[in-house]
C-alpha cells in the first residue's frame, strides 16, 4: 500500500484500531461472510439466533484482525488467513457465551445477554457449536501446527476460567496467580491469534515468537486496564465504578491492597472480599485504601509497562504500515489510564 493511500486512512479513522479495520476492510468483510456462513446449522435454527445476537452486536472485531494483520504484514497472500481469523473470533464469541453463564450476565456491550434473552443451556450449547465450528475451520488450514497452537489457546482460556473461580475471592491470591488468570483467560487468545497469523505465513520462528510475545502482552495490558477502570471509570469510560468490588472479584488493584495493608485493612477485605459482607459505605472506603496505598498508580504503571512490552516485541518485524499501526493499538489499550 503506497504512502499517499495510508495517509488518507489515517484521515479516515482516527483510532488505531479502526484504521488497522480499514486496512485491512476485504479481508475483514471476507472474514465476516465466512463467519455468518460457517455459524448456520441446517437443523437447529436457535445456534444461528444465539449467535448472531453475540456476533452482530458490534465489538471492535480486534482479535481476528490481529491475525489478519500478522499474515499480511509478514506477505501472506494465500487463503486459509480468512479461516484462522474467523476461527479466532468464534473461539472469542464461545467464551463469552460461556462466561456470560458463569457471571450471570445480563448484559453485554449494551444489550441483553444471550442467557437472559433464551437461557444458559442454549447459551452452553451454542458456544460448544462454536467452538466445534472454530476446530472445523482450523484443520482447514492443513497445518498441524496452527492446530497445536489454537488447540492449547482454547484449553488455556478454559483452565484460567476455572482458576479464576477458585482466586478470584481468595485473599491468598498473589500478583502471579493473576497474572496467571489473565494470561488464560485474556492473553492467550491475543497470542494466539497473532502467532497463528505468522505460522501460516511461512515466517522465521524469531518473528513467530515476536507475535506471540506481542499479542500475550498486548492481551495482559488489556485487561489489567480493564481491572483498573473498575476504580478509575465512569461515564467517559463505560465503566461502572466498583462493578468488580460488588462481585467480589480480587484483581490486581485490590490484590495490591491487600498486600500492603495492615491486620485492621485485612479484615475490612475479608469481610467484603471473602465473606461478601457489605454496606453502601464499603466502596468509599476500598477506594480510600487503594489510594492510600498507591495501588491505582502501580497498576496503572504495570499496565504501560506491557504495553511497552508489546511495542518491544514488534521490533524484529518487517517494516510495514501494519507494524506501526500494532504499536498505535498498543499505545490505545493504555491511552484511558495514561
Amino acid at each position: 500500500m503506497d504512502d499517499g493511500k495510508v495517509k488518507m486512512l489515517d484521515e479516515a479513522a482516527t483510532k488505531p484500531h479502526e484504521r488497522l479495520g480499514a486496512y485491512l476492510a476485504n479481508d475483514m468483510e471476507t472474514v465476516n461472510h465466512l463467519i455468518r456462513e460457517r455459524m448456520a446449522s441446517k437443523h437447529a435454527p436457535r445456534i444461528p439466533e444465539v449467535t448472531a445476537h453475540l456476533v452482530e452486536a458490534g465489538g471492535k472485531r480486534l482479535r481476528p484482525m490481529l491475525t489478519l494483520a500478522a499474515a499480511r504484514m509478514c506477505g501472506y497472500d494465500g487463503p486459509y488467513h480468512v479461516h484462522l481469523a474467523a476461527t479466532v473470533e468464534f473461539i472469542h464469541t464461545a467464551t463469552l457465551l460461556h462466561d456470560d453463564v458463569v457471571d450471570e450476565s445480563g448484559q453485554r456491550r449494551g444489550r441483553p445477554t444471550a442467557n437472559l434473552l433464551w437461557d444458559n443451556k442454549s447459551s452452553v450449547l451454542v458456544g460448544d457449536y462454536l467452538f466445534s465450528r472454530s476446530f472445523q475451520l482450523m484443520v482447514e488450514t492443513g497445518s498441524i501446527r496452527v492446530l497445536d497452537i489454537l488447540a492449547n489457546a482454547s484449553a488455556t482460556i478454559a483452565e484460567g476460567e476455572v482458576l479464576q473461580l477458585t482466586a478470584a475471592q481468595d485473599l491468598a491470591t498473589t500478583e502471579a496467580i493473576y497474572l496467571q488468570v489473565v494470561r488464560g483467560k485474556t492473553a492467550a487468545l491475543f497470542a494466539a491469534a497473532t502467532e497463528v497469523g505468522g505460522v501460516i505465513a511461512g515466517v522465521d520462528e524469531d518473528m513467530v515468537q515476536a507475535l506471540n510475545a506481542y499479542g500475550d502482552a498486548l492481551g495482559i495490558s488489556f485487561q489489567i486496564v480493564d481491572d483498573l477502570l473498575d476504580y478509575w471509570g465512569g461515564d467517559a469510560t463505560g465503566k461502572n465504578i466498583g462493578d468488580d468490588f460488588r462481585e467480589r472479584k480480587l484483581t490486581l488493584p485490590l490484590i495490591k491492597a491487600v498486600a500492603a495493608g495492615d491486620a485492621g485493612e485485612r479484615a475490612f477485605w475479608a469481610r467484603t472480599i471473602e465473606k461478601g459482607e457489605q454496606n453502601d459505605c464499603d466502596l468509599d472506603h476500598a477506594l480510600e485504601l487503594l489510594n492510600k496505598h498507591g495501588a491505582l498508580e502501580a497498576t496503572r504503571l504495570e499496565a504501560l509497562a506491557w504495553a511497552d512490552k508489546a511495542k518491544t516485541a514488534l521490533d524484529v518485524l518487517p517494516d510495514h504500515p501494519i507494524r506501526q499501526m500494532l504499536s498505535e493499538i498498543a499505545d490505545y489499550v493504555v491511552a484511558r489510564v495514561n
